[in-house]
């Protein structure tokens, strides 16, 4: 594969970071007459920590790994210029800089319930529809505009100058760029939905820092050269820093090859369903199904809704695990497409689910509160959560085509989670509709 990727581009080769909840990967890239070729070069992790009073993100070991990635990218290259990189990562998490451009603690990470009734708050302030019809973005209770209110009335850090985004950060580190990506930025629910600028009235009635906001590009923007310091000790030459669509939904529905009208899934720690649409959706009855306008690619807009997704499955797979129970993923699908019956459903979305003491016990405990059997097997609990994946998801295009008053005539799964076969053909069978899946690395 590495003759392949420096085949198909003889000239350059192109560096992509992407950053997931808890760990990341830098994946090679060129194109050619023959297609595009993709090497993954490194993969590092960084688990959260809690580091006084919060779970943070340990952003040293993030650069960390960026840096590895450089690096091994270069020694890959085999003397074939690395062009570009560009970070993406999750969206709503940001850190704070100082004058000097030094970050002064480690992000705190969306998971920590630092916003546990901090919503509450901010309506008080403005009352919902107010936001909503600003912002035309979905109420969660981890969105940027939650946690910079509960941060700013615990204390900003002294010497504070400027708020970064996750990916935005990164870029900072790599090239010592200030600004802001758009894509990133339409997460926080401080953007404008219509202007795609700061909602300065919203800072202002809610008594936000304005001035900490960066200036924001599109995707696609140069943002510099890697730092001479960082290019002396890679080996490497004036990397050029680029902002791709940094939010990785962004990213992942621009490298998916939809069909006209379909859906998407990025289907992941969290599912993404939505369609592309080239302007907003905003009205009452988006802000009563809660849906979400977040920023594409050429001036597209990612109409969607948040779902919870395989995280549920991966932390009972964990504790699955901690016990000595095998957890393979292939036997455990096929054990779990052996299975004939459907042990029962729950509603994925439920804040109980979103970061319990344990998982399983949650599950168990959702289903004998809906009257069914506590179950044990983990083949019978992960049928469970798959099938209630698949029927979210169906019911969640069904919402999409209520709202656009438009047939949505299949579902595009991509992202790691298109690799479940079994949940593909489950949400084959609850939408009623075909689905295609991959790519994986969208």
């Amino acid at each position: 594969m590495t003759t392949a990727v420096r085949a198909q581009s003889p000239g350059a080769l192109h560096l992509a970071i992407d950053l997931g909840a808890g760990s990341g990967r830098a994946i090679l890239g060129g194109a050619g007459p023959d297609g595009l070729a993709l090497e993954e070069v490194h993969r590092f992790h960084y688990e959260p920590e809690t580091s006084t009073g919060h779970l943070r993100w340990p952003f040293a070991r993030i650069l960390e790994g960026i840096k590895d990635g450089l690096g091994r990218a270069h020694v890959v290259a085999a003397g074939t210029p690395i062009s570009t990189v560009g970070v993406d990562s999750w969206g709503v998490d940001y850190g704070l800089l100082d004058a000097g451009g030094s970050l002064l603690e480690d992000p705190v990470c969306y998971r920590g319930g630092r916003t546990e009734g901090e919503m509450e708050r901010v309506l008080r302030k403005v009352p919902r529809e107010e936001i909503f019809h600003r912002t035309g973005i979905q109420f969660l209770h981890l969105n940027t505009l939650y946690q910079l209110h509960v941060h700013v009335r615990e204390g900003l850090p002294a010497g504070v100058r400027r708020l970064l985004m996750i990916p935005d950060l990164c870029h900072h580190a790599l090239c010592g760029s200030t600004t802001g990506e758009y894509t990133d930025a339409s997460t926080t629910q401080l953007l404008d939905v219509r202007t795609r600028t700061w909602a300065d009235d919203l800072f202002s009635r809610l008594g936000l820092p304005r001035e900490l906001m960066p200036e924001l590009v599109v995707p696609g923007t140069e943002l510099g050269e890697l730092k001479p310091a960082l290019q002396k000790e890679l080996g490497l030459g004036p990397v050029r820093v680029l902002a791709p669509a940094s939010h990785d939904t962004a990213s992942a529905v621009a490298g998916t090859p939809l069909e006209p009208g379909w859906a998407y899934v990025s289907s992941g720690t969290w599912s993404l369903v939505g369609i592309e649409r080239e302007s907003p959706l905003v009205n009452d009855a988006v802000a009563r199904a809660n849906f979400t306008n977040e920023g594409g690619v050429f001036g597209t807009i990612r109409f969607l809704k948040n779902q919870m997704g395989l995280w549920i499955l991966e932390q009972c797979r964990a504790e699955w695990a901690e016990s000595g129970l095998p957890t393979d993923y292939e036997e455990l699908l096929a054990a779990v497409a052996s299975l004939d019956d459907v042990p029962g459903l729950l509603y994925p979305d439920h804040p109980r689910f979103f970061n319990p003491g344990s998982m399983i016990s949650e599950v168990q405990g959702a289903l004998v509160e809906g009257g069914l059997e506590a179950i044990e097997e983990p083949a019978r609990l992960a049928k469970v959560i798959l099938d209630s994946l698949a029927f979210r998801y169906a019911s969640v295009v069904g919402t999409i085509e209520k709202l656009t008053g438009e047939t949505v005539p299949g579902i595009h799964i991509v992202g790691g989670g298109c690799r479940n076969d079994y949940l593909n053909q489950a949400t084959a069978d609850a939408s009623g509709r075909p689905v295609l899946a991959g790519p994986a690395e969208a």
